[in-house]
């Protein structure tokens, strides 16, 4: 009986998700699956994964997020000789705000790799698992889809959309052996907030990918990373429209 777990990572070079990685390697026998658009990149988290766990098995897929053709076909390669027990979805970009309001080409983008794109690889995982009545799907939203923030909200629109479409699959796998788990990780301290003032202030990749990792095993719906922005976000979405208008955040 083969006991390897199959996990598949989409948007594998990003920081959160290859701490992930690190984590499922050295948890025992695993063979992850390293999705994403640079094969060069890919290869430097691969590289750094078998240093790591020598007898983990990886897999490199070079592949597109944006057209859905290339999406299914991809997902549909992962299912081909064997099932995925978890697909972790975790691509994106966080753009600066002021240049998606001036540029309506960098606005959809952004609302495209960050909201349609991880609803299209969550649809074309589900639709595998639904076959198999097993798998868990983990799709990385943000606190910024909790509400709308002068600060970022296209980017927490598309995070937004993600929120929402978690909510419908959960309801739709509900009492089924699909698990589906909706992350929101806080501002974290990587390459993608180096710029932002006070990034390093922000919870680690590590701390993150730790609570993460805990989460999808424990088949937790909502995931908030670190676990204090569930407080934080309850807070600021129940303030009053009157009082929430007047901060500056």
């Amino acid at each position: 009986m083969n006991n390897t777990k199959r996990i598949a990572i989409i948007g594998a070079t990003s920081s959160i998700a290859e701490h992930c990685a690190r984590i499922w390697a050295q948890q025992g026998s695993v063979e992850l699956i390293l999705v994403g658009r640079d094969q060069r990149k890919l290869e430097i988290v691969a590289a750094d994964l078998l240093v790591r766990s020598q007898n983990t098995k990886i897999e490199i897929v070079v592949t597109d997020f944006i057209d859905p053709t290339a999406i299914q076909n991809t997902v549909d390669a992962l299912f081909t000789f064997q099932p995925i027990d978890i697909a972790l979805i975790a691509h994106g970009t966080l753009p600066e705000q002021q240049d998606c309001q001036s540029n309506l080409g960098l606005n959809y983008s952004t609302l495209e790799i960050n909201g349609i794109s991880p609803v299209l690889y969550a649809e074309a995982f589900a639709q595998h698992m639904t076959k198999l009545n097993q798998g868990s799907i983990a799709i990385i939203g943000s606190v910024a889809g909790d509400r709308g923030r002068k600060s970022n909200y296209v980017y927490g629109a598309a995070k937004g959309l993600v929120t929402r479409y978690a909510q419908g699959l959960q309801h739709r796998f509900a009492g089924t052996g699909v698990n589906v788990s909706l992350i929101k990780p806080g501002p974290t301290n990587t390459p993608m907030t180096a710029a932002m003032k006070g990034s390093e202030k922000f919870a680690t990749p590590e701390e993150v990918a730790k609570t993460i990792t805990a989460g999808i095993e424990s088949k937790k719906a909502v995931i908030y990373a670190p676990a204090k922005w569930w407080l934080i976000m309850m807070v600021i979405r129940h303030l009053p429209s009157l009082i929430f208008n007047k901060m500056n955040i």
